[in-house]
């Protein structure tokens, strides 16, 4: 049981921390930098990434526009799915705490965006990627959570072997 709990107060630390980082990220975005203004916080990096203020209404890469209840509903779905099959992940692995408290606080994270203002903030811009040499959508410390979490617990997931008893 005790680790259950310790587990548990991993996987909220690492939500909150991820939950923090984004929504004072894009507060501080939404502050001082006006809408499709960008700045250039690294000179040398100038030429393909900058910090871009955006709004999305749609899902990622910009699709299903103007659906926000929809997703509001999808991610009060998501959340309630990790928490039940966390449940079911062995709960002394910190790769699986870790993995699941980054999917929990990234998607908090943008449900408040749509919940509060009808949008999300991006604002991490790579404006010209050198071996695709296109633009990547913009995106923010949410959606890097999100995707890095599904990283985390799909290397765990595909690397684990049942212990022998």
């Amino acid at each position: 049981m005790a680790k259950r709990i310790s587990s548990g107060w991993m996987i909220a630390g690492v939500a909150a921390g991820v939950l923090l980082l984004d929504q004072l990220s894009k507060r501080w975005i939404e502050r001082h930098v006006p809408l499709y203004e960008s700045l250039t916080p690294v000179a040398a990096l100038g030429d393909f990434f900058s910090i871009t203020h955006f709004t999305n209404t749609g899902a990622a890469f910009g699709l299903l526009r103007d659906q926000n209840i929809l997703f509001v509903a999808i991610a009060l779905v998501v959340l309630a799915s990790v928490v039940i099959y966390a449940r079911y992940l062995p709960h002394d692995r910190l790769l699986v705490q870790i993995a699941i408290g980054l999917q929990l606080g990234g998607a908090l994270g943008n449900m408040i965006d749509r919940v509060r203002q009808g949008h999300v903030t991006d604002f991490l811009y790579f404006h010209n990627l050198p071996l695709i040499n296109r633009p990547w959508p913009a995106f923010n410390v949410a959606d890097m959570a999100v995707v890095l979490g599904v990283i985390l617990l799909a290397v765990f997931m595909l690397t684990y072997k049942e212990p022998h008893e």
